[in-house]
């Protein structure tokens, strides 16, 4: 999959956390995802991922599986999947039967994006695996390999697990990526020849040089015969530039709490945000967290993840939804994509 398309044939794709703003419901909240896959599916973005995150008030993705199957049944042709499931609260079997019987049921239209972190804190970690062992120790590489051998067939024959049979059809299969906001997850994409995706939005710091070594160093597979990155970061796109940093504000102000220690706060709300006087520890915080953002009108995002585009040799980018305000969020997905032409690729 080639990187050197004509900039309006870059893909563009949306990662949610199902994040609970201005006190809505639960409901309401997954209400908001289904309707933003939706509008992400007509607007022709390629792909609609779903986070997985345990034991946080404020966010109701625990299940990217659940969810997928839901907004796969509501959309017609974009991917659906995982950013992605974290293996270690899994068994493996259970994942790759999850995801067949999705491919099954939407052929070609299923990811399966994956992680090596819990997504949530040690007590809730021994409450999804029962065992401290488990906690304790990293079974990371032990899961993804027998995750891979499952789809393939491909256990040694005196394999306890050679003879299980996750799906009739081995055809049925999701595509496979690692997530990562460092080198570990990249290595391992590269070798076994896995797609590869870089959390910016947690590390922009790394971005360039592990996805610039991601594809240095991809070695072809079953799985992939060449290498294919996304990046996902938060883009926050209006009609202006400063139209654009009002309806940032709360995103902003969440990575600063977050970034200072202030994790019992709710997701600000826009005006909670606009009247919000930063301290000078958080100033600083929020200037070190420019990173993690591309905010601008339709022209500067565009500009800026070209760029990013170009910097990190990327086939994709993920924007991460921050944004608190429906109406805000539904009109950057469709600045975005006029933008880069999406309906017309």
């Amino acid at each position: 999959m080639p990187t050197d398309t004509n900039e309006n044939d870059f893909k563009l794709s949306v990662l949610d956390l199902a994040t609970i703003y201005n006190n809505e419901s639960v409901t309401q909240t997954l209400q908001n995802s289904t309707e933003l896959a939706q509008l992400a599916d007509k607007l022709g973005y390629t792909r609609y991922w779903f986070a997985e995150h345990h034991n946080t008030k404020h966010q109701i993705s625990t299940s990217p599986d659940l969810l997928a199957a839901h907004a796969a049944a509501l959309t017609e042709n974009i991917r659906i999947g995982s950013g992605g499931v974290m293996l270690p609260n899994h068994s493996p079997l259970k994942v790759v039967e999850n995801f067949s019987l999705l491919e099954g049921l939407h052929p070609g239209r299923i990811d399966l994006g994956m992680g090596r972190a819990p997504g949530t804190d040690g007590m809730t970690a021994l409450a999804l695996r029962r065992s401290r062992e488990a906690v304790n120790s990293d079974q990371s590489g032990e899961l993804l390999n027998e995750l891979l051998a499952y789809f393939t067939g491909d256990f040694p024959d005196d394999h306890p697990f050679a003879t299980i049979t996750p799906t009739p059809d081995r055809s049925l299969r999701p595509e496979l990526f690692m997530l990562g906001s460092s080198d570990g997850g990249m290595k391992i994409a590269s070798q076994l020849g896995l797609g590869y995706a870089f959390a910016a939005q947690i590390n922009p710091d790394w971005a360039v040089p592990v996805l610039q070594n991601y594809r240095k160093q991809f070695q072809p597979s079953a799985f992939m015969a060449e290498p294919y990155s996304i990046l996902s970061i938060v883009v926050v796109c209006s009609e202006t530039d400063e139209e654009a940093a009002y309806y940032a504000g709360p995103a902003e102000l969440q990575w600063v709490r977050w970034g200072t220690g202030q994790f019992h706060f709710a997701p600000p709300t826009l005006e909670e945000a606009a009247a919000h006087k930063y301290t000078q520890e958080e100033e600083m915080v929020r200037q070190q967290n420019k990173g993690r953002f591309i905010i601008g009108s339709a022209d500067t995002v565009k500009e800026q993840i070209l760029q990013l585009k170009e910097d990190t040799q990327i086939d994709e980018l993920m924007v991460l939804d921050m944004i608190s305000d429906k109406e805000a969020r539904h009109k950057s997905f469709s600045l975005l994509a006029d933008a880069f032409q999406l309906t017309n690729n």
